[in-house]
């Protein structure tokens, strides 16, 4: 059934796809090119020839969707019977998603609202299902938009590594190139702020990283109402054993949910990574 808004995100959001179909939001993926062949992410590449090819240190890079790419979607929502979209895609501190969406929207048949919601990972995916519960209800572009943004400034992600070789080679740390001069030294925990991946601490071992990483957490959350995303690539053990400890740890924990990274995100941060998300609702 058509709504008269219709929500857009892009596939670093991680939305399980039944989680999606209920609620009517399209993902536009992002592509991976591993050794000179470019992977659609969701469906041309797994998160486990991902971290094959990781660790066997083979070239992996990772590009924006087309502005045709985002032109051809927009058409099919209209096409389907919205009248207005809102299209909400990780940080344009990120990636070039958010500039290749801009371009297409001018070309839509319908009004396209780009957001820039400065998230990645289920932080976006958070923001794209406020935005469609609004828009489920009859609620308007700006309506949808401001749930967005609403959800958006109450959610905080943060990430241990096992090394921050992948995000240097991919260029996506930013100030965080400061720890690298010990990252054979530490663990480093990452944070997303304002749009960007930046050092929040650095702790001597893997396992003080990660009880570092709970704390972080269950601090943050709080006693208010909070959603919460375990995110890992090849570690689920890790993932699972955190996500335990918070249902135990955070009393206002409304949802949890735990999932593997997909490709993109996995190819600049490598195998071991474990992040949660923390959603205030």
């Amino acid at each position: 059934m058509s709504r008269h808004v219709a929500i857009v995100t892009d596939s670093t959001a991680y939305l399980p796809q039944g989680t999606m179909e209920r609620h009517g939001i399209t993902a536009v993926p992002l592509t991976v090119v591993l050794g000179g062949q470019a992977l659609e992410e969701g469906t041309e590449i797994s998160t486990r020839s991902l971290a094959q090819a990781l660790q066997k240190r083979r070239s992996v890079t990772t590009s924006r969707p087309s502005p045709q790419l985002f032109a051809e979607t927009y058409r099919k929502v209209a096409a389907s019977g919205a009248t207005g979209i809102v299209s909400l895609h990780l940080s344009a501190e990120l990636s070039g998603t958010y500039d290749a969406a801009v371009l297409a929207a001018r070309e839509a048949p319908v009004p396209v609202r780009v957001v820039d919601t400065g998230m990645i990972a289920m932080a976006l995916g958070f923001c794209a299902l406020a935005a469609a519960e609004v828009a489920e209800t009859g609620g308007t572009v700006d309506e949808a938009v401001t749930a967005a943004e609403k959800r958006a400034s109450g959610t905080t992600a943060y990430f241990y590594v096992d090394t921050l070789d992948y995000l240097r080679r991919g260029g996506r740390i930013g100030a965080a190139q400061a720890l690298l001069g010990s990252a054979l030294a530490v663990k480093p925990l990452l944070q997303l702020d304002e749009g960007r991946i930046e050092p929040l601490e650095k702790v001597r071992t893997a396992s003080k990283a990660i009880a570092r990483l709970e704390e972080l957490v269950a601090d943050r959350a709080g006693t208010a109402p909070v959603d919460i995303a375990v995110h890992h690539l090849a570690a689920p053990e890790r993932a699972s054993a955190l996500a335990d400890r918070l249902r135990e740890r955070v009393p206002g924990l409304s949802e949890l949910h735990v999932s593997e990274v997909g490709a993109v995100i996995g190819a600049h941060t490598g195998p071991g990574l474990l992040g949660a998300v923390v959603s205030a609702r």
